[in-house]
């Protein structure tokens, strides 16, 4: 396998990169902004990457690092600290359970064969292709695969990544062809279905997509799911679940808890009469200081939430 040295020009880094050859730590720092210092720190003291070394003992990240490097960055934006970020990795890497089967090489790279196909339709702004692309995808895995693993990586990149010229509208387009695609479903689903489940974000914590998501996920078997607008005021929670009379209110956040969250979430279950559950990053991040509270916390992951949540309201789970 080819390898960058120091020594080789940046347009030499550059061809090797869209290779993924392995990379110097210069040319890490370059390509994400992290200082090698931090880069260092990160891997002794957390060891959040594992870099390859030469026989020398230089340090050469392959594209998979670079991409981990780039996740890191994007948590520690969202507010999590740096010690609770490998925890958070290690669930979100996919289908470690068929590593055994299937490599993750391949698995990757079918995701990213998908995630072109995407990509192609959203450039051309062609809604008939992106709606069968988007068939094909949802034939082919399973929900949490199809919106983990496949579109919501491509659509966080388009998010980051609108400083060129019309990538913003390319991230509209596909925002808004998901968020209409994921609310269809999540009716159809509640037409047919008795218990009522009210999922509303804690405000700021997270885009309207991600929140369909969990919702999404959260539906299906018995449960019938209605979702609140973005910008619901966390005070007023109380007055919408009299009026609706849930079985459980499901708080969806992305972001690392503020320290005045438990005591805000003790003080919001007592006045309901329905289960209080905590869902997305900030109910893993969340669930040691809500151990002894009657607080559910479903975590992050499409396989479990609608699992957990379903144990825990027939007292099968321990909140």
């Amino acid at each position: 396998m080819p390898v960058i040295t120091d020594m080789q020009p940046a347009s030499q880094a550059s061809v090797a990169l869209e290779r993924e050859d392995l990379f110097p730590i210069r040319e890490v720092s370059r390509v994400t902004g992290v200082n090698p210092v931090t880069l260092r720190a990160w891997e002794r003291r957390y060891g959040l990457i594992q870099p390859t070394r030469t026989e020398s003992g230089h340090r050469l990240y392959s594209m998979t690092d670079i991409e981990r490097v780039r996740n890191i960055v994007e948590w520690i934006d969202r507010g999590v600290a740096v010690s609770k970020i490998g925890k958070i990795l290690a669930k979100t890497e996919p289908l470690k359970a068929l590593a055994h089967i299937i490599s993750d090489d391949l698995v990757q790279a079918d995701y990213r064969q998908w995630q072109h196909q995407v990509q192609s339709a959203v450039s051309a702004f062609d809604d008939v292709e992106l709606d069968r692309v988007y068939g094909q995808i949802f034939s082919s895995y399973s929900l949490p695969v199809v919106f983990q693993d496949i579109l919501l990586p491509l659509w966080r990149q388009l998010l980051q990544r609108q400083d060129a010229f019309g990538q913003t509208s390319e991230w509209l387009f596909l925002d808004g062809f998901l968020r209409t695609k994921v609310l269809q479903r999540i009716l159809v689903l509640r037409s047919s279905q008795p218990r009522k489940i009210i999922v509303s974000a804690l405000a700021g914590q997270c885009r309207e997509l991600e929140l369909l998501v969990a919702a999404l996920f959260l539906s299906g078997g018995e449960t019938g799911v209605r979702v609140l607008t973005t910008g619901q005021p966390f005070d007023e929670l109380m007055l919408v679940c009299e009026k609706i009379k849930p079985q459980a209110l499901v708080l969806f956040s992305n972001h690392a808890p503020a320290p005045e969250l438990p005591r805000r979430l003790n003080r919001l279950a007592l006045s309901l009469d329905c289960q209080l559950l905590l869902a997305g990053d900030a109910a893993d991040l969340a669930q040691e200081s809500l151990g002894e509270t009657s607080i559910g916390c479903l975590g992050n992951e499409g396989a479990t939430m609608r699992q957990r949540m379903t144990q825990i309201l027939a007292g099968k789970l321990d909140t």
